[in-house]
């Protein structure tokens, strides 16, 4: 249960409505409701959205989308992880697809609390991360290098 009023489409008014109508051109407006007391935010709040998951970059739409699913599930937030969820299978990922990157989840959730609980630091040696061909190459890229 929202533990604010939302504020219904037909109630929108001012910036309010504009941006609505907006982000129903895009896609739902269930959350956006919440954020409608504060105007100023809810349109900050969308651009935000429209700037960093609509815009082309170098991560496509279902590289984006699993980040935000990660995030989501890392965060215990149901509503973003079921969109999320929703929104990888609507770009090709199957179950198998599904549980391997919750597998991903669960394993850096994992060492994640392990080296911060103990405070683990960097041994200096070049550090690409554990995926298999991530190891033998030699990207342009070390958190060594000065």
């Amino acid at each position: 249960m929202t533990s604010i009023t939302l504020i219904p489409e037909k109630e929108a008014a001012g910036k309010v409505k504009l941006v609505y109508e907006e982000i129903m051109e895009k896609l739902g407006i269930d959350f956006y409701k919440a954020m409608a007391h504060n105007p100023a935010y809810l349109e900050t709040t969308w651009n935000k959205v429209k700037a960093i998951m609509h815009e082309n970059g170098k991560l496509d739409s279902l590289a984006r989308d699993i980040i935000a699913l990660t995030v989501s599930v890392m965060n215990g937030c149901d509503y973003c992880s079921s969109v999320y969820t929703s929104a990888v299978r609507n770009l090709g990922l199957d179950d198998e697809a599904i549980l391997e990157v919750m597998s991903v989840v669960d394993l850096f959730s994992g060492l994640n609390k392990f080296n911060s609980g103990l405070q683990v630091e960097l041994d200096g040696k070049p550090w690409y991360g554990c995926g298999g061909d991530n190891m033998s190459q030699s990207p342009g890229f070390n958190v060594f290098q000065d």
